[in-house]
């Protein structure tokens, strides 16, 4: 289990001004006798190798992964409490060190890692088996060492950490310790689709751009569209669960006499955005479904978790190229539509979740290179009579599936003083 490097592999020293102590058998030793007797812990002194010592991580392959900015890196722990990148095969030699190196390679301004907060072992971040290790060898050393540089910038999209408002300290007694405060995450601003202008690689895929009427461009909206009200449940349901970004696909009728997209069905993936090993045999499982119900693939949703439900730049691109899918060869319009899912931004109306149904206009023939224009659809909502066996079974699924995720959703925590999280869901 990824116990023995490659022949002459390149090690990286290098994690930025953040980088753990290595401390010899003896200092690791004494760690584990200290209890605070004038020898305080820093959060450097406790590095893979003590933990692989103690049996709280094991080595092994894939275990290690980071997420930024879309782009995501997969290591291997080796015994000696070393990180091999799978992709190249050059050894790190600390979580920083790796998280450095992987980060300046998306965002070469990027001074430091913050890799232990950046990096996850099976799905954990790794400063949370730091604080662990405390809890059981130095119970009473002070927990803020732990954290201690620690905090993430966490700038995938959706996922900036939830920090404590003190604000919301004193709304109610005890309160503070469960609450989910209104976020002091960055606010992404969104930009009109006017100032954006040719493609540039150098810009932030996850920009954010508001939507256009058909009216502002001189169009008319080519189609009309009626969504059920179950898929507008089990989409939101989805979306809710957790705090990560989740996508599925809508099923439904196109009508061409009538020009109207009925969308009857939405069809959740029960898989990890970067799980492509089983992103093919969930796409089958759903491709059959819809075979079996006489349904067409009419579209597709994600979420923004905390963020506005708005495209980003990356979201463009992605509708444009379902639309085209779509289209076939046989150049016979068929609409695609696109929603986004803004189920725990603080921006939004009430606790009710933000739906925002969008399509994408190819720019004009002599400006080839610009984006796509997002484009508001206006949608009829049908109110179902009653809720299917299917979609209440659907339900349960995703239930299971994350009941023992790490960013499965807190139920008992709090939205808003008044308002449970499983409160915010049932009204939403």
């Amino acid at each position: 289990m990824g116990s023995e490097p490659p022949s002459s592999p390149q090690v990286v020293e290098d994690g930025g001004e953040e980088d753990e102590e290595e401390l010899s058998g003896g200092e690791e030793a004494d760690l584990r006798s200290s209890s605070g007797r004038g020898s305080l812990l820093t959060r450097r002194g406790i590095t893979l190798r003590v933990l692989l010592k103690d049996g709280l991580v094991e080595p092994g392959d894939g275990v290690l992964a980071i997420h930024y900015l879309g782009k995501n890196f997969v290591g291997d722990l080796l015994t000696d409490g070393k990180i091999r990148w799978v992709e190249t095969g050059q050894i790190f030699n600390s979580p920083s060190a790796w998280a450095t190196h992987c980060k300046r390679l998306v965002n070469p301004a990027k001074k430091s890692g913050c890799g232990w907060a950046s990096v996850r072992y099976r799905g954990q971040k790794l400063v949370q088996y730091k604080t662990t290790w405390l809890h059981k060898y130095q119970p009473s050393a002070d927990m803020s060492l732990v954290s201690e540089e620690d905090d993430d910038e966490d700038e995938e999209e959706g996922k900036a950490a939830v920090q404590a408002d003190d604000k919301n300290k004193n709304t109610k007694p005890g309160l503070h310790d469960v609450m989910v405060s209104r976020r002091t995450d960055r606010e992404r601003i969104p930009v009109r689709y006017c100032t954006l202008g040719t493609r540039d690689a150098a810009r932030d895929p996850h920009t954010l751009v508001e939507l256009s009427a058909f009216s502002a461009i001189n169009r008319f909206q080519p189609f009309n569209v009626a969504v059920s009200s179950n898929v507008l449940l089990l989409m939101d349901f989805h979306c809710h669960l957790t705090t990560s970004e989740v996508v599925g696909y809508l099923g439904g009728r196109w009508d061409t006499n009538t020009q109207l997209l009925t969308v009857l069905r939405a069809f959740p993936c029960r898989t990890r955005l970067a799980d492509r090993d089983s992103a093919s045999a969930v796409e089958e499982e759903i491709c059959q479904n819809l075979f079996m119900r006489g349904l067409s693939l009419v579209g597709w949703y994600h979420s923004h978790p905390r963020g506005p439900a708005l495209p980003s730049l990356q979201d463009i691109d992605s509708q444009m190229d379902h639309q085209l899918r779509l289209q076939g060869s046989n150049n016979g319009f068929q609409p695609c539509l696109g929603i986004i899912c803004g189920p725990y931004y603080h921006g939004n109306q009430g606790v009710a979740s933000t739906i925002t149904p969008f399509w994408v206009v190819p720019p004009p023939e002599q400006r080839p290179n610009d984006y796509g224009i997002p484009v508001a659809v206006e949608v009829t909502y049908v109110q179902d009579n009653f809720l299917t066996s299917d979609v209440l079974n659907e339900m349960m699924l995703l239930v299971d599936y994350y009941r023992a995720a790490p960013d499965l959703v807190q139920f008992n925590q709090y939205w808003c003083p008044d308002t449970t999280m499983l409160d915010k869901i049932k009204v939403s």
